[in-house]
């Protein structure tokens, strides 16, 4: 592997997506004419899709020149903009109705044929995830296999299934074991994104801040549900990412799954509750996560990258600027790391900005080189603690201010 007094960055969390013309060009034929006239009655609500800044999602000249004078060489890319049929925007739409499915997914298989477009121009330096539903498991498999195929080498993102949905079966229910034994076999990274799975709510002046108050929660189901359910167990090579998520909760978590399982193990029971052995995981749950889990911890605070030494370690651990939102760490990344990152080690800082990245979603880092010796911070700017703030500073680097 070629080094260089730079960093290379890879960032586990950036969003991209095509514009409505774009994904007409790639939805199948036969939904053309009703996806004019359901275009010709979408209202876009969000401003950052309505002004000049959309054009990052899918502009290469833009976004490339962005992310090189922000130091980011490499991306893994979740999904952005609306995709065709959808009600909004596309991690935090509700999962399909039955009567609405076959419509959606022909949506999102319009942007992972876009996707594979826009990674093939830039091959080394994007990874991008395909989107699947989850309703028809043979269909997810089917699209499972595409996404593979179409080298859309970032995986799948796995819906998360909010608590008010009864139409979709839990992700704990085995029926799943047929997706999750492909994805294994295929080696398809599994990606669940933060902002994902929370129940509607009553249209009240509340309702936006218990939202907040409890999406942290519902985005996390997913992993409670693979683990308690063996998952992790029948399938000990799957790799399962949390992205956008922080990770400073994991350790308190797994400190409570793990003497939640230990006396399940031990007696049999915790409190009232009795257990069968089927119900029994021979492991804790740290180990299975050891085993079978990634954190891209995009903006990350410096809790979280302490908490990932404690618990998670940093062969686990991916850096995100989640790109291009306003949240995000751009156009300061720099800054951003030089916070978080000053007192480690050189090691530990090439694994989370880029190695480990490189060996989720297979990025060639000889490749990246050329760029990283470019554009990439050097070891000694990461390794400078950043005293001041720049004149206009952004969200990433005021909270880790507020946190010190």
């Amino acid at each position: 592997m070629t080094t260089t007094d730079n960093y290379t960055i890879i960032s586990s969390d950036t969003h991209a997506g095509g514009s409505h013309a774009m994904y007409r060009e790639f939805l199948d034929p036969k939904w053309r004419d009703e996806f004019d006239a359901w275009r010709g009655g979408y209202k876009n609500p969000f401003s950052d899709l309505g002004d000049q800044r959309r054009f990052r999602n899918w502009d290469d000249d833009m976004r490339n020149t962005q992310q090189d004078d922000d130091g980011v060489v490499g991306e893994v890319i979740f999904p952005n903009t609306v995709p065709p049929f959808f009600p909004s925007f596309v991690l935090f739409a509700a999962p399909p109705k039955p009567d609405d499915y076959e419509r959606r997914r022909a949506g999102i298989q319009a942007h992972n044929r876009w996707l594979e477009d826009f990674c093939n121009r830039f091959p080394q330096r994007r990874a991008g995830i395909g989107q699947i539903f989850i309703h028809d498991i043979d269909d997810a498999i089917e699209d499972v296999i595409w996404i593979k195929e179409h080298n859309l080498r970032g995986g799948i993102l796995l819906p998360t299934i909010p608590p008010d949905v009864d139409w979709i079966k839990p992700l704990n229910h085995p029926d799943y074991d047929r997706l999750w034994k492909v994805c294994e076999d295929l080696e398809v990274p599994i990606n669940c994104h933060g902002g994902t799975g929370s129940p509607a709510y009553a249209p009240l002046p509340s309702s936006a801040l218990i939202m907040l108050s409890e999406v942290a929660h519902y985005s996390r189901r997913p992993l409670l549900f693979l683990l308690l359910s063996g998952v992790f167990e029948r399938f000990p090579k799957l790799k399962f990412i949390m992205t956008e998520q922080g990770c400073a909760w994991l350790p308190p978590l797994l400190d409570q799954l793990d003497g939640v399982l230990k006396a399940v193990r031990d007696k049999g029971a915790v409190g009232e509750l009795r257990f069968k052995p089927e119900h029994i995981l021979p492991k804790s749950a740290t180990e299975y996560v050891q085993q079978n889990v990634w954190m891209g911890v995009s903006f990350p605070s410096r809790v979280d990258v302490l908490a990932t030494r404690e618990v998670l370690g940093v062969d686990r651990f991916m850096w995100g600027s989640d790109f291009p939102h306003d949240e995000g760490t751009s156009p300061f990344t720099r800054e951003h790391l030089r916070q978080l990152f000053f007192d480690w080690p050189e090691a530990d800082v090439r694994k989370v900005l880029a190695e480990n990245a490189a060996g989720v979603y297979g990025f060639d880092l000889d490749a990246l080189a050329p760029a990283a010796a470019k554009f990439g911070p050097s070891v000694d700017l990461v390794s400078t603690p950043l005293t001041e703030l720049p004149a206009e500073p952004n969200e990433a680097l005021l909270r880790n201010v507020s946190a010190a």
